[in-house]
């Protein structure tokens, strides 16, 4: 996994009442749209606990399954802490590693010192804009019986995720500030119909 790319992402969410309105917006300044169910497992390593209690913030590993491909595959993916606000304050940068793993990636993130902390899957569209990749989805609980998601309440909110499709460098040719302002046309496009901000997570 290489460290020196970033992903570069702006975040926001809302009620079920306003998907019409938005999901056209999205969809009329998008290049394609489709359907998305992901599974997603979040590790932390065994010695997260003492990591905190040292001053140190663990590293979370991320496995991530889209169900509705006609092959799902597990890819396996990491993120550091974001980049400082005063650095860049206007969208959330942080350094984004990420392989695809042949085979029990859940077998492997034990091997590599790592135990499940947390399941969540997400339902909803992905839509492609340019190099980016647009996110609008309602998370589902997990059945701790079944492992399986449950049907989502009439109210829960939904969240919407603009970032860069694949993680990216910041050199001279291709520098961040192309992929902030990128992400920050998508914010001007949907103004006054979702407030879309900087989120250090």
């Amino acid at each position: 996994m290489s460290a020196n790319t970033y992903e570069v992402a702006l975040f926001g969410e809302f009620f079920a009442k306003d998907l019409p309105a938005i999901m056209n917006r999205i969809t009329l300044n998008s290049e394609s749209a489709k359907r998305m169910h992901t599974r997603e497992i979040v590790f932390e390593p065994y010695d997260a606990q003492h990591q905190r209690e040292t001053g140190t913030e663990p590293v979370l590993l991320r496995a991530k399954k889209e169900l509705l491909d006609q092959d799902p595959k597990w890819i396996l993916y990491s993120y550091l802490r974001p980049e400082p606000v005063r650095t860049h304050p206007e969208a959330t940068v942080r350094p984004w590693a990420t392989c695809q793993v042949i085979g029990d990636a859940l077998s492997f993130a034990s091997a590599l010192g790592y135990f499940r902390r947390s399941q969540i899957y997400k339902r909803g569209y992905v839509f492609r804009r340019r190099g980016l990749v647009i996110q609008m989805f309602q998370q589902e609980q997990v059945d701790p019986k079944t492992q399986k998601p449950l049907p989502v309440h009439a109210d829960t909110l939904w969240e919407v995720e603009v970032k860069t499709a694949i993680p990216v460098r910041n050199t001279q040719e291709t520098p961040l500030s192309r992929w902030i302002d990128a992400v920050l046309e998508v914010q001007l496009l949907m103004k006054g119909l979702l407030d879309l901000r900087r989120q250090d997570v």
